[in-house]
């Protein structure tokens, strides 16, 4: 659904985006993570046929950027940071102009149909001026929608939203991804992105790792659980060591980090094995690194390899 091969940007001798390689499937929800100024939105806007790239290729719904620009915007919906709304019009009349711009067949259903998904049905015939953040960003959202694309770029979806309307703009976009749409999101919010998306990816000009979640987690930390004990007899981190399910023991504040094959399966066998060593088990619990750790070791990794 959208595919780049060695895609890259150069603004005069600044590199904004370099040697871009991805592929992202039809009814994915994927998200790009980065630092600012890291290429996010110039590549956003390279995919949506706003700007050329300076070398590579791309395509977007089957149509290649640079060749089918014109098949490109109309097979998209492009949420900028910015609504960039016509803060004197009512908010039915932003739809209207923007759906007649994209030829949508049933202009005033789809108006009504978003308007009211979005709940700005009862206030469509107030100036969007007057509107607060949260209400002009849903608002369009809804303008990125009117032509049914099958191909979302949301660019900051819900930078500077309250809570509640960041909220409501989320569970939005869980709605849309249960309807096969693909769904690319560049985002801050590590939390928004590891709620929403299958995959997600870290880049800083380059390409630094993509992966879901789950799997970054698995290849950077392993699968370890945490074991919380009152007492600790001598030699037990030696004894865990030698079981064939386990790959490492390390200390921590309380009693152990251990390393398994497979938590699920050989957690029972682990508790066995500390209370036949004389262990006196507090608790054990499966250990999870956030999004946010994993954002910032990648971004450790890749400084520290350049």
């Amino acid at each position: 659904m959208i595919r780049t091969e060695n895609l890259s940007k150069r603004f005069n001798r600044l590199v904004a985006v370099d040697d871009l390689t991805l592929k992202i499937a039809q009814g994915e929800v994927f998200a790009f993570l980065g630092p600012n100024g890291a290429g996010k939105t110039t590549t956003v806007r390279m995919l949506t046929a706003l700007i050329a790239p300076s070398t590579g290729a791309a395509w977007v719904n089957g149509h290649r950027i640079g060749a089918d620009d014109q098949a490109v915007r109309a097979s998209i919906g492009l949420l900028t940071e910015t609504p960039g709304l016509y803060p004197r019009l009512d908010a039915a009349q932003n739809l209207n102009l923007f759906a007649r711009l994209h030829s949508v067949d049933d202009v005033p259903g789809q108006v009504r149909k978003y308007l009211t998904l979005l709940g700005l049905w009862e206030r469509r015939a107030e100036p969007v001026g007057g509107f607060s953040k949260g209400m002009q960003q849903k608002l369009a959202i809804a303008r990125a929608l009117l032509h049914e694309p099958p191909v979302l770029f949301f660019d900051e979806p819900t930078s500077s939203l309250d809570p509640e309307a960041a909220r409501v703009v989320r569970e939005f976009v869980e709605t849309l991804k249960g309807q096969g749409r693909t769904i690319f999101i560049c985002t801050h919010n590590l939390n928004e992105a590891e709620r929403l998306c299958d995959r997600v990816a870290v880049i800083k000009q380059r390409l630094i790792r993509v992966d879901s979640p789950e799997a970054l987690r698995r290849g950077m930390y392993g699968q370890s659980v945490r074991v919380r004990l009152k007492t600790t007899p001598p030699g037990l981190a030696d004894a865990l060591e030698a079981l064939p399910f386990v790959d490492a023991v390390s200390p921590v504040e309380g009693g152990l980090r251990v390393l398994l094959v497979d938590p699920e399966a050989h957690n029972p066998a682990l508790v066995q094995a500390l209370v036949a060593a004389g262990a006196a088990v507090q608790f054990v619990e499966r250990e999870t690194q956030s999004l946010e750790q994993i954002y910032f070791d990648l971004l450790r990794e890749s400084e520290a390899a350049v």
